[in-house]
């Protein structure tokens, strides 16, 4: 091992957590993130690059002798941006553009479950919205779960609890073009019932090792109420995944999907997210997502006691099986603050209070999501702007203490909510 420059692709929280723990390692020298954000300059270089801007990241990456490139959303994953830096020979974490496909198509993902019998929910596919409608016209059981194929910031999902709602949803993804392109195909699956559970896991293409799980909150308001968003909080681990639970899913779910994807000749190499539900009947899988999830990155990174530059190393050299990886017994929990109006309209440009001259709070880990640095003060530049997360010995220390830290950090209109964890107890 050398001390490598290393660029991270991105610009939220979830990068600024993976910044922070790469920071934490001897090999890591230089760091850059491109585009980056306010909080993530206090920890790293940041390069006003577009995400999504392969020749303007490769030419950066080139002209800067980067030792290293970590490609963190989704976007760039999709366009090939891993395949662009690979061909100028930078080793980089993150799957090649055909195996991103496993969360770029929805389509792909759901046919690539059917072929290879991973347990998924029954599904068809249409492209076409009248015959979609007829569809869901001869369908009896209600709610139904209707996806965009492609990408949608992570609100691509819609559950429709009758026929008047499905056809809603069909006409302002498929016509109205809601999240644009991604909607020119749809899935059309069962609703299942059941706690989920999302599963962070370093894989190398052949290996596939599981990092703590961890418990979402997607929707904007106390008691799952509201719009869905990016997410407004997590915690880590998931009461709900027992070893039983873990041993099933490493059989049924996790090594048959990378032997799945190597059958189809694009073998998955990162880190593959794993949404699963634990049904009645056991785990199945709810989707896929071909890179470190938004907020479950800020609870899993903190209790990762392993070099994350190592690991990533040992991805790239495809030697994972050889190498051992931590994590602390403790629990974690993140509690995101939101501006108020996310995930529909709000307004930015406020000075936030409560951060010291780095962004940060003396007692927890604070994650830039949304932030800019300017007039000597951070102030709020989207709808999710910082994640607030401590650790503890238990889940109760881990939650009382980001809730602690959440309510000395104030701008205007700032909005989370209370009860991050609740179900986790």
């Amino acid at each position: 091992m050398e001390v490598k420059d290393i660029l991270v692709i991105g610009s939220g929280g979830r990068e600024h957590a993976l910044i922070r723990k790469l920071k934490e390692s001897p090999w890591t020298g230089k760091l850059y993130c491109a585009p980056g954000n306010g909080g993530i300059a206090a920890d790293a270089q940041c390069v006003p690059i577009r995400a999504t801007d392969i020749e303007g990241m490769t030419a950066f990456a080139k002209e800067n002798k980067i030792g290293f490139c970590v490609v963190a959303p989704d976007d760039p994953l999709a366009l090939g941006m891993v395949d662009a830096m690979n061909q100028l020979g930078i080793p980089t974490f993150g799957p090649t553009k055909a195996a991103a496909r496993i969360e770029s198509s929805k389509v792909f993902s759901k046919n690539l479950m059917k072929k290879y019998g991973i347990p998924t929910a029954a599904y068809e596919t249409f492209d076409d919205p009248q015959k979609a409608i007829s569809y869901l016209q001869a369908n009896q059981t209600w709610p139904i779960v209707i996806k965009a194929d492609g990408l949608a910031l992570g609100k691509g999902v819609l559950i429709c609890q009758d026929l008047a709602e499905a056809e809603k949803a069909v006409h302002s993804i498929m016509e109205e073009k809601q999240f644009g392109a991604s909607g020119n195909h749809i899935v059309i699956e069962e609703f299942l019932t059941g706690p989920e559970v999302s599963v962070l896991s370093f894989c190398d293409g052949k290996t596939c090792i599981p990092m703590v799980s961890s418990m979402d909150h997607k929707r904007a308001l106390d008691g799952d109420e509201g719009l869905n968003t990016g997410g407004m909080g997590t915690v880590a681990p998931n009461i709900h995944y027992t070893p039983a639970v873990a041993e099933e899913c490493m059989e049924k779910i996790f090594k048959p999907t990378l032997a799945a994807m190597q059958a189809e000749g694009c073998p998955f190499s990162g880190c593959l997210y794993f949404g699963l539900m634990i049904t009645p009947k056991g785990p199945y899988v709810i989707e896929y997502n071909c890179r470190f999830g938004d907020p479950e990155t800020q609870v899993v990174l903190p209790l990762l006691e392993t070099d994350l530059v190592e690991i990533m190393t040992a991805i790239w050299e495809k030697r994972l099986d050889q190498y051992p990886i931590q994590f602390s017994k403790d629990c974690a929990a993140c509690v995101v603050l939101a501006s108020g109006g996310y995930p529909v309209k709000y307004e930015t440009g406020f000075p936030i209070s409560g951060l010291d001259q780095n962004g940060q709070h003396p007692d927890a880990i604070i994650y830039h999501a949304g932030t800019k640095y300017a007039d000597h003060t951070y102030q709020t530049a989207g709808g999710r702007v910082l994640g607030v997360t401590c650790t503890g010995p238990d889940m109760a220390e881990a939650i009382k203490r980001a809730y602690h830290a959440a309510e000395q950090i104030t701008f205007e209109g700032v909005h989370f909510r209370k009860d991050i964890g609740k179900k986790n107890m």
